[in-house]
């Protein structure tokens, strides 16, 4: 017998930031409090078949040496390959783990779980739709334009036209529906743009072309659900033109301002426009929100918000959390306390109808 609580890890994934989730896992089963909680580890290969492993400091050989599921079995005759738990931790970053996919697939169950719910993560991934909702509720965000590719592939000419009459390099170009800077690209000459659309299309079927705004690259992160509160904002000082997946995850040559060096009326509207980008897309549980602060104007400029955020060693979410006053085990905590109260609320609900 136990009294501790089980918590089942789900990480790796379909999606282009299937290495991303393995180190965010990683990092949240090292500070996971193991006198708690008993963990889980499952791992989704890149097919989207399922195994549980020891857990996800595992080699890649191990993870992938098995018998996989093609469906998670809630229930098996085996109790060593039950993945039964009282809550589900979903460490899924992109599409099939961040976009309401596996949310959906946790509501089915009726079972407990770590994060936003079904729309919140839907709505979060798309950032094309994001941008709309952050757009009717007033909050500044970059001029963008949205193009999807059987418009681009039926008429090529006219995309770039309509591209180039509305935005003047540099401008960013980047999939609506992928994260970890996957596929983004710094056009700084209109000769680029059909590259960066092509690079862009690779990952998804719709993309974004957003404008360029020079400045700083700052962000908050966010945690709760009726009354959620915003940390103290940190600065991403990239050592790239900008923050791409190299820059994140390989060279390791960013540097953070933790907390960033922002005056005081500057950080309080960061806090204010974070939590009001959370409540937009009625999130709960986490999210990082992310924002530019434009050179020489100080205009805050929100960018788009992470409902699954990394968790990895250099990660800012747990990292500004820290700087607040929350230590990685007690966020780590928070949110599995928070999702186990979201599915008892959800329960009760239910019950009235």
């Amino acid at each position: 017998m136990t009294d501790k609580l089980r918590v089942a890890l789900l990480f790796g994934g379909r999606s282009a930031e299937h290495d991303v989730s393995l180190m965010s896992a990683a990092a949240v089963y090292a500070h996971l409090d193991k006198k708690k909680y008993s963990i889980l580890s499952i791992y989704i290969n890149p097919q989207g078949r399922w195994r549980r492993v020891e857990s996800p400091l595992c080699s890649r050989q191990e993870l992938e040496r098995g018998r996989f599921a093609s469906f998670l079995p809630w229930e098996a005759s085996n109790p060593d390959e039950s993945t039964a738990a009282d809550i589900y931790f979903p460490v899924l970053h992109g599409p099939f783990g961040e976009d309401g996919t596996i949310q959906g697939l946790f509501e089915l169950a009726d079972v407990p779980y770590v994060g936003a719910p079904v729309l919140a993560s839907a709505v979060g991934m798309d950032k094309a739709v994001a941008k709309a909702l952050f757009t009717g509720r007033g909050l500044p965000v970059p001029k963008y334009d949205v193009l999807l590719e059987k418009d681009w592939r039926k008429t090529p000419e006219r995309s770039l036209q309509r591209i180039h009459n509305t935005f003047t390099p540099p401008f960013f170009v980047k999939p609506a529906n992928l994260g970890s800077s996957v596929g983004i690209s710094k056009v700084k000459s209109r000769e680029a743009t059909g590259r960066a659309l092509e690079t862009a299309f690779r990952y998804d079927f719709k993309i974004l072309v957003e404008e360029g705004i020079l400045g700083r690259e700052i962000e908050c992160s966010v945690l709760g659900h009726d009354e959620p509160r915003a940390s103290l904002p940190g600065e991403v000082i990239p050592y790239r033109e900008f923050y791409d997946y190299s820059d994140k995850y390989l060279e390791g040559k960013t540097r953070f301002g933790i907390p960033a060096d922002l005056p005081e009326n500057v950080t309080r509207e960061i806090r204010r426009i974070a939590l009001e980008a959370f409540s937009a897309l009625d999130a709960s549980g986490m999210a990082r929100v992310d924002f530019f602060l434009q050179k020489n104007t100080d205009r805050i400029f929100l960018n788009e918000i992470n409902t699954i955020p990394g968790f990895t060693q250099i990660s800012m979410y747990p990292k500004l959390w820290e700087v607040s006053g929350l230590r990685f085990p007690a966020l780590l905590e928070e949110l599995i306390a928070l999702g186990l109260e979201k599915h008892t609320r959800r329960k009760r609900t239910l019950e009235r109808t």
